[in-house]
């Protein structure tokens, strides 16, 4: 009996960026085949699909640090959300 190399799971996610949101990361695994005897006949079954939706998080602080020292402050950058131009 010849074994058949399969694909392996490929996850297929956005890469991460600081003003990301919510955006789905989906794994496709291929299809399973098997024979049944008697007579042959060839069921295909779908491979998984597995789908996670991972959610923004901001960390920061309430004060600059130069504030404590004393500096004024900088104004922060407004963040743009992906696909923003």
């Amino acid at each position: 009996m010849a074994s058949t190399q399969l694909a392996p799971c490929e996850p297929k996610c956005p890469q991460p960026l600081a003003s990301s949101t919510n955006e789905p990361c989906v794994v496709a695994c291929p299809d399973s085949r098997v024979i049944i005897f008697p007579p042959p006949v060839v069921v295909t079954f779908p491979g998984p699909i597995l789908t996670t939706h991972p959610q923004q998080t901001v960390v920061g602080s309430s004060e600059p640090a130069e504030a404590a020292l004393g500096e004024p402050a900088a104004v922060p950058a407004r963040l743009e959300a992906a696909g923003d131009n």
